[in-house]
Order: structure tokens, then sequence, then C-alpha cells
């Protein structure tokens, strides 16, 4: 019989609050890491990297799949193998480490990469304590990116006995024009909400956002996949029977290949009729490019994220964020809208001139003036890889140890003048004062009005609803149906009961699918009346109005701030300039 190697990989979750691990039936955000080392481990495999050998290849995403770390590591003890720990953020590394204790007390071999190992030694001097902790349990750390046949080095290291204690690739980004491409069999994809999988078609962003680690640990070239290979990517996927995509590129409207994909994904949707659909990330600015939107909606684009961030510009440039400006908002959501998209866009809390009033005022206006659909809240955070994060670790400022907390939910950082509970209790009042029933239904209108699906709605703002008042999660970490498993706590707190532990679980479960069901019941309801109003498309409001010339003398946004005024003063001033 041949010899056999074992790969496993898995992309840790993290703990909640209560230190259970963040899980789900059906998780929401699928893992483009993990795609892309199935993808690259595919290829060593059907180019027996390892000579004779046999690899078998397991993929795990702990958000939507139980893992057993004692099992595996009593399976892989017997056998040669590698666990590999793909895609760590920094609140997913204490879990990493966790599961690596137990590996390596096995005598397993493991490999541990992903942001955080990439933006700790891109940024920082030496090797800081957390990452010296898994050198010293013998856990070999890969910076940077995997193809380019770096990925089987490691492979033929680890079956060699000899993987070296760092792999560091951070100064050499590869291109991935004509790499491997990113996949995940079916039976992973299945355990998403809406069986939905991911790939990147670019990495790397050109802007210079302080909070942002994207341009640090993928950098802020260009780098991308070709038309040729967006569309074997989506053919692979639609021969399992996927046909839904997240497309994770940081800014997709930077991707100086995005009208050549576009083209490519309109003729498979309109000259074969293919059903596609897909997700993307883009700046504040992409309706600058000609046609982008248009060609975004024919290409199949259902939902956009947008980095929104503030109303204020003062916030935005203290982040280096200048490419955001507040004049152009209502023109680039309102093209997106007539595009038939839904609109998520993040807004950060915290930045130096916030306060828990200003936060609360600004909500409101965006509810009123702006036609975004769901609104997603982080706390300004300074992530590992960051400028922030370097700034405060070289000035000695306080940063909470706890890596846990780096999810953009925690307060992990001292504010200028609010205090850390003051924080804490505007980031939750942040989302009741969007999410509010009578809110909820004028978006539900919105979308009527704008042909979109309200029902398709509905169920979005139930899910972000749902997420933060009954599951106390941010959505992007959120899913259906969340699990919870006595013995798997963060091994800094004790075990439950039994007896305590079982009756809880099982009367919250129970609980929160009723506040649920009255929720989506509620605005179901709504639904129907809009249903059956004939007037129901022809609702507007000062959101879905068109923009005009005396916008900047007529919405608040634009005079709510001296820096916001100033801003309006030099559109102004732009427009008379140029005629308009």
């Amino acid at each position: 019989m041949a010899e056999r190697f074992s790969l496993v990989l898995i992309k840790p979750s993290h703990y909640d609050d209560d230190g259970y691990i963040i899980q789900w039936f059906r998780s929401a955000i699928p893992s483009n890491t993990l795609a892309v080392m199935n993808g690259l481990a595919l290829e060593a495999k059907a180019n027996r990297v390892l000579g004779d050998v046999e690899i078998d290849i397991t993929a795990i995403d702990e958000t939507n799949s139980r893992i057993r770390p004692h099992r595996i590591a009593q399976k892989l003890s017997k056998e040669r193998g590698l666990v590999v720990l793909v895609g760590v953020q920094s609140n997913q590394y204490p879990r990493a480490m966790d599961l690596a204790r137990i590996f390596r007390k096995a005598g397993v071999a493991v490999c541990l990469g992903g942001f955080h190992v990439s933006g700790v030694l891109s940024m920082l001097p030496g090797i800081t304590p957390e990452l010296q902790e898994a050198l010293d349990l013998g856990v070999s750390l890969f910076a940077g990116e995997a193809e380019g046949g770096r990925f089987e080095q490691v492979l033929r290291d680890a079956w060699n006995h000899s993987l070296k204690p760092i792999y560091n690739y951070m100064d050499d980004l590869p291109s991935i024009a004509g790499a491997t491409l990113p996949i995940l069999p079916a039976s992973r994809i299945k355990r998403t909400g809406g069986s939905l999988t991911s790939f990147d078609a670019g990495r790397g962003c050109p802007f210079l956002c302080s909070f942002c680690t994207i341009i640090n640990v993928q950098g802020r070239k260009s780098r991308r996949r070709s038309a040729d290979d967006v569309e074997k990517i989506i053919r692979m996927n639609l021969a399992q029977g996927v046909n839904r995509f997240f497309i994770t590129d940081d800014n997709f409207a930077r991707n100086q290949d995005w009208e050549a994909i576009f083209d490519r994904l309109i003729a498979m949707r309109e000259q074969e009729k293919l059903n596609i659909k897909f997700i993307l990330q883009v700046d504040t600015m992409c309706h600058r490019l000609p046609h982008f939107i248009e060609k975004a909606g024919r290409a199949g684009v259902a939902r956009v994220f947008i980095g929104l961030e503030s109303i204020n510009p003062d916030a935005l440039l203290s982040a280096r964020k200048k490419q955001n400006k507040i004049t152009e908002y209502r023109k680039m959501l309102l093209a997106w809208k007539h595009a038939g998209a839904t609109i998520f866009a993040g807004y950060i809390l915290g930045f130096p001139g916030d306060t828990p009033g200003s936060i609360v005022r600004d909500i409101e206006i965006i509810k009123r003036e702006l036609p975004i659909d769901l609104l997603e809240f982080h706390c300004l955070t300074p992530l590992p890889g960051s400028q922030d994060h370097q700034r405060l670790y070289k000035e000695g400022a306080y940063l909470d140890p706890d890596l846990n907390k780096y999810d953009l939910e925690h307060v992990t950082a001292k504010h200028q003048t609010m205090s850390r509970e003051e924080w804490e209790r505007i980031y939750i009042e942040a989302w009741k004062t969007f999410y509010t029933t009578d809110h909820m239904q004028t978006v539900m209108r919105r979308a009527t009005a704008t042909d979109s699906n309200p029902g398709n709605m509905l169920l979005l703002l139930s899910w972000y609803w749902g997420c933060i008042e009954l599951e106390k999660i941010h959505p992007l970490q959120g899913g259906y149906l969340r699990r919870k498993y006595r013995k798997e706590r963060r091994p800094t707190l004790p075990l439950e009961s039994p007896a305590v532990f079982y009756p809880r679980y099982v009367f919250d479960l129970i609980a929160k699918h009723l506040r649920l069901a009255r929720q989506i019941w509620t605005l179901g309801m709504f639904r129907r009346k809009l249903k059956s109003d004939p007037g129901a498309r022809s609702y507007t409001d000062l959101a879905l109005t068109p923009v005009a010339a005396d916008d900047l003398e007529s919405y608040e946004m634009f005079a709510n701030s001296e820096a916001a005024r100033s801003e309006a003063a030099k559109m102004q001033a732009s427009l008379v300039k140029i005629g308009k």
C-alpha cells in the first residue's frame, strides 16, 4: 500500500464573552482563506509533491463544524500528517493556540498562519510574546501568502520532519495571475446560510486608512486574477450546485480588471442565462468609475458592502480615509439602489471627536438622509497589523492584552473623551437606535419603491436584529442555530455543571426562537401591507430624493459640524466653478 500523509486544514473560530466557541448550524460568512488553502492542497496532491505518498485532505471551518481536536491528535499521532491553522485573525489567535496545544502535546506537527502572524511580523519589531509562545510549543508560523510553491515546501518539510520555525514571505507578495484557484467541496459550502462560497478576484488596496490591516498584509498594489480565472472558479462551483459568491476583495472597485470581470459575468448571465449572484466590497467613490455600478447590477451583484465609516469629515481625516467624501455619499448610494443592490455599510464608533450624543445624532441623520439598508457598527480597534496598532504599541499606550477581544465589537484601547463603559454602552445603543421597528419598516418601504425584494430585506433585517438583540454577537459572526458544547469552553474559565449548562442552553434556544418568530411575524405583516398597497412603489422620502444642487443646503448631514459645513462649501464652490 502507498504511504499516506494526512493534511488537516482548520479555520478556527473564537470565544464569546462566556468563553464558548462561536459556532452555528449554518454560519453566515464563508472563509476565503480556507478555500484558497484547500485549492493549494488539492493541487499539491494532484502534482504528487510528496512523490508516491497519498495526501488525505480535510478542510474544516469551525464557525459551522465541530472540531474534535483530541480525536484528530490521536489519529495523526499514529501517522505522518500536518495540522494547518489557516487565516487566523487576531481575535481567533487564542482559540488557535488552544487547539495547537492539544495537537503539539500529542506530537502532531502544526503550522499557523493568517492575518495576525502576517500583520505582527510586518509592522512590529522582533517576535511578540504570543508568537514566541507558539514557537516555544514547536508551532511553525507562516507569514505572507502561500502561492508560488510555498505551501508545497511546507508539505515537504512536514513530511521530512523538518518544518522551519518561521516561513516569512511578507517582503515577497506573489502574483495571483494564473495562480491556483480557491475551491471548497459542496459539502462544506452547504454549511453556510444560502450555500454561499467565496473567492478573491484580487488582493491589495491603494488607500492609507490607519485602522486597516489589508494594506500592510496584502499590500497597496492591485494583484488580481484574470476574467478567465474568475469564470473558471464560477464554473467549478456551478458544477457542484453552488451559484452564490462572495468576492472578498477588500475593494473590488480598485481591481484594475473590474470591467473585464463584469463583462464576463454579464455574458454568462445574459447570454447563457446562468443564475449567478454576488456580494462585493467597494469604496465610496466607486460611482465615479464610468459604468461600474451599472455593470455590477447586470453582472448579478445583489449585495454590496461599503466602508462608510463616518459622516464627519474630521473623523475620516483622522483615520487617513481621505477618499471618503460625505458630499458624494448620496449620489453613490442612490446609484446602487437604482441598480437593485442591497446596501450594507460599515460605521466606526470611537473616532477622537465622537461622544455618545454625537454618535446617536449622526445615526438619526443617516436614517433620514441616506438610503442604507443595513448599517454595521464597529468599535475603532487597533488591530495588530494596522498603523493604529503600530503607533500605540511604540508609544507604550494601553492595548487590551486579550487578543480574543480584537473583533471590532469590544473596546481594546483608550478614548480621548469617552470612558470604556461609555464606549461599550454607546456601541449597544447604536444598534438599538438604527434597528427600530419603525426604521426597519422604512427600509422595507424603500426596498419596495426601488424594485428590491422586501421579503429578502425582511430576512436580512431580522438576521441583523437577532444577532445583536438575541445572540449579542456582531452579524458578521452570526449564523443560524447557535451551537454550544459544555466541555468546549475557553481553558481559562471553569467548566459549568451539567445541571446549569444544559437547561439554560435549551431554554435560551426556545426563548430566542420565540422572540425571533415574533419579530419576523411583525415585519411579515408589514410586508403583506406593502404588497397590498397600490402606492407602495411610489413611496419616497428624504433619502430616496434624487440628488439636487440644493442638497448641500437642505440636508442636515452637511451642517452638523464645522468640518461638514466646510466640505459642503468646497463642493458648492466647485459646482459654481463648473457652472452647475
